[in-house]
């Protein structure tokens, strides 16, 4: 499958220049290492230092200039990450974060657990003190040591390693690059001995050809499989796509189109993962999928045949549609790779599916191959209308409207939307591309958006298309110093915070507990607000070198500060713009959300 072509350094980017030493012919440990990451193409290491890997830091600032890969330093590690993550949305390549001992280890933690989540490949490059104990320094290396440090992230990592040698590193990278890129792609973790890196090579390395060893496993559909679908989506009236995680690839969204217009399928897609087909398509339900709606419990209902491609949650989906335990009746096809890192430790695998045909592959990968297929022959279809629009009706701005006046603020220019809140209302804007929208975080947390945000504006420089996160203010108070990255490094980015002033699911939460047990729903509130005081999220933005706006409270000045925000950032700036909201859910979610999103803050 192609991938996007999109890379962080087509336009420039700031570079920390370092002065440069005769060369002499000493090699290091680490140095081999460096050498490894520029050879796997890997363009970016983003870290928050540590002494742990001061030798691979050396080298790639004297040894290789601070030039593929270039650092990027963080103001914390679950930044690190989140940068990588989000540069892989839109790449779908590999980035590297480096993260300090057992202790970098931990602050990154949540945000490995994201990427597994949401299946995106990211090298995390950990080291640890000395193996050897007659290496370490008193006490603090002693801290910093761990006896099994992957044990920490392993139940959420596709591989991981602790080699001991520097040929012994040079192929775990390699190894762990190619497996990180494999379809389910995952995050994946080397953990490199201090002493190792910073001991003098005896002799030469022999040479390695860093290519021939990392070559993504490609998985495509037999041959059985795509004669039974093709012959029985000839046959079918009512036809449904549930279309869930595929690439950023133009080629495959067009493939998408075109599968679906020739057997005139219904299509959902899932607000949880990126953008997979256009949403203002009259194939397309009448909105992407957020928690379940009377339209797609109808079509899958109505269906007579369903296939479902990498969608995140497919059992969860029948049941909410028929009831649990209930099965379809239409002949359901799942195809998905997601089975093969599933393990005992994390349920992101969610409840197992009723599926007549499981189809081990590629998702865009079968697509392809049913087009290859003898299917009906459909005419174009034209595209829908965008719903009609009320103003809220309280004094108060509405999420909906937020998106809307951002929608109208953005006009003609290509938009990328990095991330987007719990609250937002999927019908304020259309994707009509891959990198229209990237999804969530994948594991529910917060703290990711800003590194996420900063990630994806990285690997957007130089495109053309405007950056744009729109946060809750607990995600952004969480991760909020992400912001300074963007700003050193001159990444163009807005972010849009629908402020709400609360950890606002977590008050349905205690609203639906006071009324199960007959108490004073009243009380939600207490333990959850962030209003007193009012925190000043443009200033904090300020603070960091970016553009701050806000908070804004009036909706007749929105656009016009939107547009004021998105000319800081057509000028190569970083703009933060505290919008604050009514709290509350669109399209009904504020029933479901605490059944389906028990971790999620707004």
């Amino acid at each position: 499958m192609e991938n996007v072509a999109l890379s962080g350094q087509q336009a420039a980017i700031a570079i920390e220049q370092p002065v440069r030493w005769p060369a002499d012919n000493r090699r290091y440990g680490s140095d081999v290492i460096a050498e490894t990451i520029r050879a796997l193409n890997i363009e970016f290491v983003a870290l928050t230092p540590g002494s742990s890997f001061r030798g691979l830091h050396d080298s790639l600032v004297n040894h290789l200039g601070n030039r593929e890969p270039q650092l990027l330093v963080c103001l914390h590690e679950e930044h690190a990450i989140a940068i990588a993550h989000g540069y892989a949305k839109v790449t779908g390549r590999l980035m590297a974060a480096a993260v300090h001992a057992n202790i970098g280890l931990m602050h990154a933690s949540m945000a490995i657990y994201n990427a597994w989540c949401d299946r995106e490949p990211v090298l995390v490059i950990g080291a640890t003190g000395p193996v050897d104990a007659m290496r370490r320094r008193p006490w603090i290396d002693w801290i910093h040591t761990s006896r099994d440090q992957g044990a920490l992230v392993r139940p959420f990592l596709k591989w991981d390693d602790q080699p001991a040698s520097a040929g012994a590193a040079r192929e775990a990278l390699v190894r762990a690059a190619g497996i990180a890129e494999t379809l389910p792609k995952g995050p994946v973790y080397v953990n490199l001995d201090s002493e190792m890196q910073e001991a003098p090579l005896d002799a030469p390395l022999t040479d390695f050809e860093t290519l021939r060893y990392r070559s993504p496993v490609d998985h495509g559909p037999s041959l059985q499989a795509v004669r039974d679908t093709a012959a029985r989506l000839r046959n079918a009236k009512n036809v449904l796509f549930l279309m869930g995680r595929f690439s950023r690839s133009e080629g495959d969204w067009a493939n998408r189109i075109e599968l679906a217009e020739r057997v005139g399928a219904r299509v959902a897609t899932d607000l949880k993962v990126g953008a997979a087909f256009p949403t203002d398509h009259c194939l397309h339900m009448a909105t992407p999928f957020k928690f379940m709606n009377p339209e797609l419990a109808e079509a899958i209902k109505s269906a007579d045949i369903i296939i479902a491609f990498e969608w995140v949650d497919l059992a969860g989906t029948l049941s909410a549609a028929l009831g649990y335990g209930k099965a379809a009746s239409a002949h359901v096809v799942h195809a998905s790779l997601d089975h093969t890192i599933h393990n005992g430790w994390s349920l992101d695998h969610q409840a197992l599916a009723p599926v007549d045909l499981h189809v081990a592959c590629a998702p865009d990968l079968f697509v392809e191959a049913l087009l290859q297929r003898e299917l009906p022959a459909r005419k174009p279809v034209p595209k829908r209308s965008e719903p009609a629009f009320t103003l809220s009706a309280g004094p108060q701005i509405g999420v909906s409207e937020l998106g809307r006046t951002l929608r109208a603020a953005v006009g003609e220019r290509d938009a990328c939307l990095i991330r987007l809140p719990l609250s937002w209302d999927p019908q304020a804007w259309a994707f009509r591309h891959p990198l229209d929208y990237l999804g969530s975080d994948g594991g529910g947390g917060l703290a990711s958006g800003p590194g996420m945000a900063v990630g994806g504006a990285l690997a957007l420089k130089g495109t053309g298309r405007l950056p744009i996160a729109i946060l809750g203010d607990g995600d952004f108070l969480m991760g909020g110093t992400a912001v300074w990255t963007a700003v050193h490094y001159e990444l163009p980015l807005l972010i849009v915070i629908a402020n709400n002033q609360s950890y606002y699911n977590d008050e349905l939460h205690q609203e639906r507990v006071a009324r199960t047990r007959a108490r004073p729903a009243e009380n939600r509130w207490i333990g959850q607000r962030l209003a007193d005081p009012p925190i000043d999220l443009s200033a904090f933005a300020k603070s960091q070198g970016a553009k701050g706006f806000g908070p804004v409270t009036d909706r007749d000045l929105l656009e016009d500060v939107l547009r004021q925000a998105i000319a800081a950032v057509e000028a190569g700036g970083v703009a933060v713009v505290d919008v604050h909201v009514a709290p509350g859910y669109e399209g009904g979610a504020a029933a479901n959300s605490t059944q389906s999103s028990p971790a999620s803050k707004d």
